[in-house]
Parts: structure tokens; sequence; C-alpha cells
């Protein structure tokens, strides 16, 4: 008697029972939720003065949410390019730029990869997702992001304009020192098996000649129709979960800061114990972009006179981000290595800032 689901290939999909494909496929309630409400909110800071809303609240919401979307636009972009570019390069030269997994030296290209590479923190998520993709070692994944947030050359420009050279590059040097010191801990950690191995490495990969082969990497850039589709496809693939978490964290952002204005926490930032808590408290709490926290942290160091707390504010704003550790947990599907990001790094950080603290008085 003939049918319509074979007996011998229960797995596949069939016209026959639950793995229908005929099955709609359940909206994504939090993108598109938050997609709507930054579109909204967008509009309204467009469209109506601040002085014509009687919801002062609303507007500042409104505000604010326009405000991150001019600051870090330019970076999704570039990460969603980013994310595209290296989904089409070979594993093999990308673990070869990296460096061996579990090593010091893999560590610290990591780490340099993340200080030069420019681009705000936004994108940067989207590079580290992939690179896990790609099979690079927790611990490399976890000094990139570390190192990468605000060391882009534009914003150190920028922080070294506000701060001065000495500052900057006491933070910058400071940050890849956590970096290092936290992919080296995870590395560990994943050999003792305390925290899951990445399964997207190879066994064993063959070491390539970087300088000679770099020629051969033309073969997989061709300006055409094939080329085009297939990177518009890795970068979707490989940005949709994070640009879902961005618009989330928009809209929370928005949302605290409509509710705490910067402006009430800058006397509460200075050089004391109880002001180091608050700092990392509100780092926690408020999502800020790297070009947000540069300003804010140069505020906490100059009006604050607070050199450690503005390191902390940089860091902890990294090392505890909601949006950074739900993209962990997406991308590698544990909320043990998402959560062990903040319990390794935050202690170093506070332990550095309140040095830094001690330093300059």
């Amino acid at each position: 008697m003939s049918s319509c689901c074979p007996p011998k290939e229960p797995t596949k999909p069939s016209c026959c029972g639950a793995n229908s494909t005929s099955q709609k496929k359940r909206p994504d309630v939090l993108l598109w939720g938050s997609l709507i409400a930054v579109t909204v909110l967008y509009a309204l800071a467009v469209v109506f003065p601040e002085t014509l809303i009687p919801y002062p609240r609303l507007m500042e919401a409104a505000h604010g949410v326009h405000h991150l979307v001019h600051q870090m636009w330019w970076g999704v972009v570039m990460g969603i390019i980013f994310v595209g570019l290296i989904g089409m390069v070979p594993q093999k030269y990308v673990l070869n730029l990296l460096g061996n997994g579990g090593s010091i030296s893999g560590i610290m290209r990591a780490t340099s990869a993340g200080v030069l590479l420019d681009m705000c923190s936004h994108g940067i998520l989207m590079v580290g997702a992939k690179l896990y993709q790609k099979g690079a070692s927790l611990g490399q994944v976890m000094a990139f992001l570390l190192a990468s947030p605000w060391n882009s050359l534009s914003l150190t420009i920028i922080l070294w304009s506000l701060i001065g050279g000495f500052w900057t590059l006491m933070f910058i040097g400071l940050s890849m020192v956590v970096g290092i010191i936290t992919g080296l801990i995870f590395d560990r950690l994943v050999k003792k098996g305390v925290l899951p191995p990445n399964p997207f490495t190879p066994e064993k990969h063959e070491p390539i000649h970087l300088m000679e082969d770099m020629a051969h990497l033309h073969r997989y850039i061709h300006a055409d129709k094939k080329f085009l589709k297939t990177f518009v496809s890795e970068a979707k693939s490989g940005s949709r979960v994070i640009i879902k978490w961005l618009l989330f964290g928009i809209v929370l952002a928005s949302t605290l800061r409509a509710a705490f204005p910067i402006e009430t926490f800058a006397g509460l930032f200075g050089p004391t114990a109880l002001g180091l808590g608050l700092t990392v408290l509100f780092a926690t709490v408020l999502e800020v972009c790297s070009e947000g926290s540069t300003p804010v942290a140069a505020d906490i160091l100059t009006r604050a006179q607070s050199p450690g707390n503005a390191f902390a504010f940089l860091m902890a704003g990294v090392s505890t981000d909601y949006t950074e550790i739900m993209i962990l947990k997406d991308t590698t599907k544990s909320w043990k290595i998402a959560l062990f990001l903040p319990l390794v790094s935050l202690p170093q950080i506070i332990a550095i800032a309140a040095l830094i603290t001690v330093f300059a008085q």
C-alpha cells in the first residue's frame, strides 16, 4: 500500500506528522518587537521637536534611540561586511592568522587583532561570533572581544584628545592585559573540561605560509553575481542574531537614559570604593556603544578626577554587557560560557581600576 511517508526515513520532512514542512515558523518576537520600537522612537525624534511633545520621558527615549542609531550604524554596517568576508575566507586562513588556539601566541594575536580592527563594539560582536564559527579557540574569541570595543584607531584618537596620551596608552595597554589573561584562563578551563570546546575547531589543520599564499586569496574574490550572492548570504546569516540583540539593546539603553540621565551620575563617580562600585553598576545596566562610552569615560576622568573609574567604565561595560552575553550564548549554545565572561574578567577590571586609583592619588 503506497504512502507519502517512507518507513525507513522517518527523520526526513514529510507530508505526515509533526515534522511537516507546512508548519509555520514562529516569528521572532524579540527581533520584530525591537525593530518596531526602534523605528517608532526614531521617527518621533526626527518628526517632532522635543518641545512639542507633552511627554518628556518619551522624547528622552526617542532622542536616545536617534543618538545611538547615528553612533553605531557605521560600526554595524562594517561588522556585517566583515562577517560576510570572513565567512567566504577558507577556515585555514582564518586559523593561521590567529595562530594556534590554546597558546600564548594565539591569544596575543587575537588580542592584537582586536586592538587594530577599527570598529565599534557592536560590529566587533559580529566578527567575534564569526571567528568562533571559523574555529578560533574560546580564549581567542574572548581576548578579541575584550581588547576590541574602544581600542579602534578612530576612537583612540578621540580618547587621546579628551584625556591625553598618557592615560590613553595606559588604558589600551591594561585592556590588552585583561584580554590576554582572560583568554588564557578560558583556554585553560576548556582544557580542564570546565567549559565546552569550540565544536567548529578542526582537530588538525595544515599550516600555511601566509606571505606565500596571500596571492591565492583572489581565488575567493570575484566581482560577479555568484560572489555577491554568497557574500550577502554569509553576511545575513552571520549577523541576524547580533542585530536582534543590538536592537533590543538600543531600546533598553534609551529607556535607561530617559529614566536615569547621565548627568545625574556624574558627581557620583569619584575615586572612592563607592564611586567604583557605582561605576561598575552603571556600566553594567547601561548599554552604551563604544562611541558613547568614550566621552562618558573621559567625563569621569576629567570631571570626577577618577581615572580608575574611567577605565572600569570602559571595560566593565564590555565584561558585563547583556547584549554581548546573549550573543555569546546564542553563538556558543552555552549559558556557562557566556556567564563566565564577567566571572573571569570583571574581578581583573575592578582590581586594576583600584590600583589605578591608588597610583593616581
